[in-house]
């Protein structure tokens, strides 16, 4: 829910992203990414919260959830780059710059957050029975 809050408030001109704001954003080569986090994070928590958070599961939410950022993220990339700015990039230097360069550090994220996540979930699940 928080990423598509955010989401549309970038598209309503109340930029919450670096890169700005408004509804000329869709045609921007990264709107895919931003479309990927929403469903990416979908996934992530479904698989995460589908039962007791071990850190198979919560590795394998992250790693799901990342690999559907970068999917719809690189596949936005190659044809807003490819039918609308006429510009087309190659799929080995789209590769190269969209996923390569970028996944090491957010595999380090998924594993951080598997990590707090198997300390965390558990404590938050106790506090919202007690809060009910």
């Amino acid at each position: 829910m928080p990423c598509s809050a955010m989401s549309f408030s970038d598209l309503r001109d109340f930029p919450c992203s670096r890169g700005g704001g408004g509804i000329s954003y869709v045609f921007q080569p990264t709107f895919g990414y931003l479309i990927g986090f929403i469903a990416g994070a979908f996934i992530t928590g479904a698989i995460a919260h589908s039962g007791a958070p071990t850190m198979k599961r919560l590795l394998t939410g992250c790693f799901l959830g990342l690999a559907v950022v970068y999917a719809l993220g690189m596949l936005y990339y190659w044809l807003i780059s490819r039918f609308w700015l006429g510009e087309p990039i190659g799929i080995a230097p789209l590769f190269l710059y969209c996923f390569v360069l970028a996944v090491p550090g957010d595999i380090c994220l998924c594993i951080l957050a598997s990590v707090l996540g198997k300390k965390l979930l558990p404590v938050i699940n106790k506090q919202s029975v007690r809060s009910v």
